[in-house]
């Protein structure tokens, strides 16, 4: 049966729709999983979202993607998501990224390891060891799946960690619907009020002057402000890297008091249309596997799981 880890992946429903002649009739369905609880499990379908009571499940199961990206479809989704969070201290080993922002955020705080490092794959993990430890930093490899398997084959046989699975879903931008007046405006602001940083200070664990970096330091972005009656209630933050081309969700943030009043939806909206304007084609985010809420929110939304990636960390 499935798993909360499943939301977000493509599965196989079989279930049990009648009785005839005594024997059980099925009806197979294929789609990606966006809910799983106790009592239904919920898909989305090429014929649209369908609920299935679980009673009803004979057999459920995950199955590989439809299709899987390309290698240069991954690398140039994980540059441009590296675009959209840009670590302030950055060096190269080959093709290789190393970034450090004193410890705020796995992704600015990770080796990147797309492309050719230079020299064979053990001589290059002993070099990101090397870096990190320089910096006074524990060594972190992000790696985007399947791509980087061999890395974190190399990595398995190093005693490395895992953190939890990391979805990077994407969209076509004429997929998301556009920003409608049922709810309160979302503000578009190219730089964050200090209210929109004490959100994302609370949500992040604080925010050092490499936070700052990080959030500021590209050149198309908007902060997404949402207020009801004077108050702040929801955030985001959206940039525009990739030639141009990709438009990047992060910091949606719904104060808890606020959430299931569909908040987070209207500022993915509001930040689609911005990128829109800016000539962006498709979006793309990154959420935790096991954070089912969120998952089920942008498949709603229409994103898919484009891949995976895992942030590895080196034994203490």
């Amino acid at each position: 049966m499935l798993r909360q880890q499943d939301v977000g992946h493509r599965i196989v429903v079989r279930r049990i729709v009648g009785i005839r002649e005594g024997r059980p009739l099925f009806s197979d369905a294929l789609g990606e999983l966006v809910e799983l609880s106790e009592t239904h499990i919920t898909l989305s379908t090429d014929r649209g979202r369908l609920r299935v009571p679980v009673d009803e499940v004979h057999r459920a199961k995950r199955v590989p993607p439809a299709r899987r990206p390309t290698a240069a479809a991954v690398v140039a989704l994980e540059l441009a998501a590296d675009e959209a969070w840009p670590a302030p201290v950055r060096e190269r080993l080959g093709d290789w990224l190393l970034r450090s922002a004193d410890g705020w955020t796995g992704r600015a705080n990770s080796a990147l390891p797309v492309g050719d490092p230079d020299r064979p794959l053990p001589a290059a993990l002993d070099a990101v060891e090397r870096w990190y430890a320089e910096r006074g930093q524990p060594a972190m490899v992000n790696t985007p799946l399947p791509l980087a398997a061999p890395v974190g084959a190399e990595l398995d046989a190093r005693g490395w960690t895992a953190r939890p699975p990391v979805l990077v879903q994407t969209a076509p931008l004429t997929a998301l619907p556009s920003g409608g007046p049922d709810l309160p405006p979302v503000g578009l602001s190219p730089t964050p009020s200090t209210e929109w940083l004490a959100v994302a200070a609370g949500r992040k664990g604080g925010l050092p002057d490499a936070a700052r970096h990080v959030l500021t330091a590209v050149d198309r972005i908007r902060f997404a402000h949402l207020h009801v009656d004077g108050q702040l209630l929801a955030v985001g933050r959206g940039t525009v890297t990739g030639e141009g081309r990709r438009l990047g969700l992060t910091l949606i943030e719904v104060l808890p008091e606020a959430r299931r009043r569909g908040f987070a939806g209207a500022v993915v909206r509001a930040l689609a249309d911005w990128g829109r304007a800016e000539g962006a084609t498709h979006a793309f985010l990154q959420v935790e596997q096991r954070n089912a809420p969120a998952v089920a929110l942008y498949q709603r939304l229409g994103f898919t799981t484009h891949h995976t990636y895992l942030t590895r960390v080196a034994p203490a």
